[in-house]
């Protein structure tokens, strides 16, 4: 019963962290504005590219996680990364950004991870 919900919201996690990834790569100023620490524009380029590929391949291993093995592995997958908008809520008040942009979008983004987990678990 909650396997759609389940897998659901899991791969619509992992679809837009892909979309973020590929959007620090491309755009890359652009992204970190609305990751809510805005790059230099003259130094920043090798970081961006970094936090584009983590979060680019963490979306692709999930989405392998559930095509490929069980919602136990995908949910103790997603707990684990969970770490990441944990820590980017941090590096966004540490570094001047707003607190919206920490709690409403990198912490926000955590407890609704939080949340998937506790789903695919309960497959």
């Amino acid at each position: 019963m909650l396997t759609p919900p389940a897998h659901g919201l899991a791969i619509l996690l992992n679809a837009m962290i892909i979309l973020v990834g590929v959007r620090f790569l491309v755009v890359p100023h652009a992204a970190a504005a609305a990751y809510g620490v805005p790059a230099k524009e003259d130094g920043d380029a090798a970081y961006l590219s970094v936090k584009g590929v983590r979060d680019l391949s963490y979306g692709i291993l999930g989405l392998a996680l559930l095509a490929f093995s069980d919602a136990h592995a995908a949910a103790w997958f997603m707990l684990i990364v969970t770490i990441a908008p944990l820590s980017d809520t941090l590096v966004v008040l540490r570094n001047g950004g707003t607190r919206a942009v920490a709690f409403g979008i990198h912490f926000a983004t955590a407890v609704v991870m939080l949340i998937d987990t506790a789903l695919l678990f309960a497959v």
